[in-house]
């Protein structure tokens, strides 16, 4: 389960050693985003796994000595350089050859953003995936936040699409319940996302 400690917080953790919760922390945190963003730029759902896999890998080469310095730039574009080569070379391998044995490791401080010209549309693909990881983010403060029938009328009516009188009469709730729900809602979910993009540095 995704937890609330800060993402800086979190590469120190990684940079630090073999923490096994920090890992694990990691891939619940950022192992949809990356897989999404591999399946979107045309990979399978086994490669979208091995790309994930392939991040892990080659961070792990690289936060013993890596040390945050937002100067430099933020930690999602250092995240989504790797992610595109990485998927770059998936895409590219010859069967049967191993990734590994056709490209240099990657190290972190070398990269730069040229390697979006790797995968057609990747800042935008990389951008429609990053903002959904935002969501999901918010949504596990929203589950703990508001009761089960505003979060019902919410993703019945805001998600789904389905009509305020359906949703209304489905879960027994007055049409400006409904509405009030999905407004409260929304309101608050922009408010985490944008504390959350705040606090990305």
């Amino acid at each position: 389960m995704f937890t609330r400690t800060t993402h800086v917080t979190l590469l120190e953790r990684l940079s630090q050693g073999e923490d096994r919760n920090a890992w694990r922390e990691f891939c619940d945190r950022y192992g949809d985003l990356v897989r999404g963003f591999a399946r979107r730029a045309g990979c399978s759902e086994n490669d979208a796994d091995d790309v994930l896999q392939d991040v892990l890998a080659a961070l792990l080469s690289v936060m013993p000595s890596f040390r945050y310095d937002p100067e430099r730039g933020r930690f999602r574009g250092y995240l989504k350089t790797i992610v595109v080569r990485l998927v770059h070379r998936r895409r590219c391998q010859k069967p049967g050859a191993r990734l590994l044995e056709q490209c240099d490791q990657p190290e972190l401080d070398q990269l730069d953003l040229a390697a979006a010209t790797a995968v057609p549309a990747a800042e935008e693909i990389w951008e429609a995936e990053w903002r959904q990881y935002h969501m999901r983010i918010a949504m596990h403060s929203i589950d703990a936040e508001f009761s089960v029938h505003d979060r019902a009328a919410f993703q019945r009516y805001a998600v789904e699409g389905r009509s305020v009188a359906d949703t209304a009469t489905t879960l027994g709730i007055t049409v400006d319940q409904v509405y009030q729900a999905k407004s409260r809602i929304l309101r608050r979910l922009s408010e985490l996302v944008a504390q959350q993009v705040a606090d990305e540095g």
